[in-house]
């Protein structure tokens, strides 16, 4: 006679040991199964991915510093977001990422937008006593600002919204297969995103007919005048200089406010300086606000997690220690000067400080997006102070 284990069926005794020592394990990394992967591990956290990207992080605390090209965007990544970022900037790797400065001309748009939008609404409400929702106001703010930096147009929202918002579902759909059929019939989600990408890159097509002084423009100008490429990089320019800038400037304000000692700090800097329009070289003087937006990045990064898929085998290093670094502590970025009562800024290796990322993927608009932020800054606590909503 058989044991009597043995008359369960197989499918079903498979799937009994697999619930076993799927909530067996403590382990932090999710476990991968054959045909499944890691899906259930990915369900379970489908609500806290950020927490527990973090999670599995911290429980295996080493990283790579060399062989950088062997980690690159992977197909995974490209697929999945091919429809709608095309190769910009977001979806290639190698030679394709490089950029030219264009100071001056940010300079004059961030004034232009901050003196015409961002200050009557900020002066509007402190004169009735209002208070504002300042996420969304420095979200809008970014995205108008961005728009005319890049293309010299004010912004089309709702089929940006909606393009994102489905392209990341696909990013992070645990059945990709969903997706790729919704795709295949145009329906529901994918119909959507569709009409969404063909009304950006209606616009896109649009700016061509204009060859002003702005970035698209230039870049037009200089003979790149493929279509594709046309409609890729004005969806980079508009992820990269919308979320970025204004969810680190709302961390911002909101850490002033809770540290008003910092705040002191930064307005008197700011009004050590007489002048309400600040160029290039006044603002890589405010050494304190440089050095604040750094700490408030490296506790709230703007863009938390990248991915990158491996070309080939390799061994990562180990046994790196990370310690607790949770304190709001701007004085970590300065030195003091010898013989003088003036800071210095120290610049940190960007591989202990990757939020503008490292090496050869290092963000093109990293000095854009600090003298965006400074300007910002210095424009906003002339004028006003940040006070918390409530405690």
């Amino acid at each position: 006679m058989l044991p009597i284990f043995l008359r369960i069926p197989s499918p079903l005794l498979s799937l009994f040991f697999f619930f076993f020592f799927f909530f067996l394990t403590t382990s932090k990394a999710p476990k991968s199964y054959a045909l499944v992967g890691s899906f259930f591990a990915i369900l379970a956290n489908r609500d806290r991915q950020l927490q527990w990207f973090s999670e599995i992080l911290l429980d295996s605390p080493s990283a790579t510093f060399s062989n950088f090209q062997n980690y690159e965007k992977g197909e995974t990544f490209r697929s999945r977001l091919t429809d709608y970022l095309g190769h910009g900037i977001f979806n290639i790797d190698g030679e394709s990422w490089n950029t030219k400065s264009l100071r001056k001309f940010v300079e004059t748009v961030v004034d232009t937008e901050l003196s015409d939008r961002l200050i009557p609404i900020l002066s509007s409400a402190a004169r009735n006593g209002n208070v504002l929702d300042f996420q969304n106001v420095l979200q809008r703010f970014a995205f108008d600002n961005i728009c005319k930096i890049a293309f010299g147009f004010d912004p089309f929202a709702l089929a940006f919204e909606d393009s994102v918002r489905i392209s990341y579902g696909r990013l992070t759909a645990s059945i990709p297969l969903i997706w790729k059929i919704k795709k295949f019939f145009n329906i529901g989600s994918e119909k959507s995103l569709k009409m969404a990408v063909s009304e950006v890159k209606e616009y896109a097509m649009n700016i061509r007919e204009s060859l002003d002084d702005d970035l698209l423009s230039r870049c037009l100008s200089t003979g790149h005048v493929d279509e594709k490429f046309v409609s890729d990089i004005v969806i980079s320019f508009l992820i990269a200089g919308r979320d970025t800038t204004s969810a680190a400037l709302t961390c911002y304000f909101w850490l002033l406010s809770q540290h008003p000692e910092v705040q002191s700090k930064v307005v008197k800097e700011i009004r050590n300086i007489p002048k309400s329009l600040l160029n290039y070289e006044e603002v890589k003087d405010l050494v304190y606000i440089h050095a604040s937006l750094c700490e408030c990045m490296r506790l709230y990064p703007p863009v938390p997690l990248d991915t990158k898929e491996d070309l080939n085998d390799d061994v990562l290093p180990g046994g790196m220690v990370v310690k607790r670094g949770m304190r709001f502590k701007p004085k970590r970025w300065l030195q003091k000067e010898e013989n003088s009562k003036s800071w210095r800024f120290v610049q940190r290796d960007s591989y202990h400080y990757p939020v503008f990322q490292a090496g050869p993927r290092i963000c093109l608009g990293k000095e854009m997006a600090f003298l965006q932020m400074k300007r910002v800054v210095a424009g906003v606590l002339r004028r006003f102070k940040v006070v918390p909503a409530f405690e």
